[in-house]
């Protein structure tokens, strides 16, 4: 019996696939999702708007998307890679010329009922295309040259059209994701040993690229660096956020100040305090020990994902579930190092705790695959 045909025969089928689930993984979801609820109506002043009650409607109905992807066949996610790929693209393209502009950046398309974000989706499509590329091909032909350069592709062509929107933060996610799905799927070291010695010469050339005509960043980027490096050399101009957000985690001490007692959040001194810097709300309120329980909630989200990929014998499906654990582990690692001064300010949210709809949806869509790919996986021995 062969592989595909065993696959087939031995995974759960119709209603019984519900309980196949990866319920614990579901559970830590809603956890996570319920303290960044709880965030949202403390940063509003005690109250469900503007921020928590659209929060809670977005989480449901992503909850249920996450069901409905997760019922269909890993296989049929495989087949649809490249289609999604392509979707993505053709939305970034179309960011260009009818894209909404907001806090001085063009990165959304107004879809009537939200905004959509369609760097937000590639990061999840990115993800799909290189599993199912390196699912098809020979495993021989890993590290080959020619056969690497495709997928380098993938990877640069959507990150180049995220930095024209400008998006740094998202066009970082999206080369290192990419990156390290490649790494796990057998290329050979020697490259990102290259890529990161490359790496080293261009952060020197963007250095020496500043005011002149060539220069490589935006004028805000290079702030946003020189804030990062040294917040106290402009600490009411572009290194008060960092300043005030390094007051607030510090300020929570061990157990915190209490719910809704947070002083930077509530007198307003915390910028975008329900989106990029929720983070140091909750360490404001609850101290050490809440921001540490959020950190152990999302390693164990993580576990999950790596335990249920080691058990899956399907390629496509492991480097799949691997890759959006990566995905997920970016976003929360980027986003507490930028509001604890340990990396640049460039504007990635803390997921499913920060207010908003495409990340949050999305991400639940991009969970959806992991729980198909669990889900779907043969069981027993052939």
């Amino acid at each position: 019996m062969s592989y595909l045909e065993y696959n087939v025969k031995h995974v759960p089928s119709g209603p019984r696939k519900i309980f196949y689930l990866n319920w614990p993984l579901a559970i830590l979801l809603a956890s996570v999702a319920a303290i960044g609820f709880l965030m949202l109506y403390s940063v509003a002043g005690g109250s469900f708007s503007p921020w928590a009650e659209p929060q809670m409607k977005r989480f449901a109905l992503g909850f249920v998307l996450m069901l409905i992807v997760a019922l269909v066949p890993i296989w049929f996610w495989r087949n649809m890679a490249v289609v999604a790929y392509c979707i993505s693209v053709v939305l970034l393209l179309a960011v260009e010329f009818v894209g909404v502009t907001g806090m001085g950046a063009q990165r959304w398309i107004d879809v009537g009922f939200m905004r959509l974000q369609p760097s937000e989706l590639m990061k999840i499509t990115l993800v799909m295309l290189l599993a199912a590329y390196y699912d098809w091909l020979p495993i021989k032909k890993t590290s080959r040259p020619f056969w690497v350069i495709l997928p380098v592709l993938m990877v640069l062509f959507p990150t180049f059209l995220v930095l024209r929107q400008p998006d740094l933060g998202t066009a970082i996610l999206l080369m290192t994701g990419g990156g390290l799905v490649m790494f796990m799927a057998g290329v050979h070291w020697a490259y990102f040993a290259a890529v990161l010695a490359a790496a080293g010469g261009l952060v020197t050339a963007v250095f020496q690229s500043r005011g002149t005509d060539w220069q490589l960043l935006k004028d805000y980027q290079f702030r946003r660096i020189d804030t990062f490096l040294d917040p106290s050399t402009d600490p009411l101009g572009a290194g008060y956020h960092i300043t005030q957000s390094k007051i607030a985690l510090g300020s929570g001490g061990w157990t915190g100040r209490g719910f809704m007692q947070g002083t930077q959040s509530r007198l307003n001194f915390l910028p975008e305090k329900h989106t990029d810097f929720i983070f140091t709300t909750l360490a404001e309120e609850f101290g050490f020990v809440g921001a540490f329980s959020l950190l152990g909630l999302y390693a164990l989200i993580i576990a999950f994902c790596v335990t249920s990929a080691l058990q899956n014998r399907d390629r496509f499906a492991a480097l799949l579930t691997l890759g959006i654990a990566t995905t997920f582990f970016l976003f929360f690692a980027v986003n507490m190092s930028m509001v604890m001064g340990l990396a640049p300010v460039v504007g990635v949210p803390l997921p499913l705790v920060s207010y908003g709809g495409s990340a949050m949806l999305i991400l639940m869509i991009g969970f959806g695959l992991v729980q198909s790919a669990h889900v779907h996986r043969p069981r027993g021995a052939i």
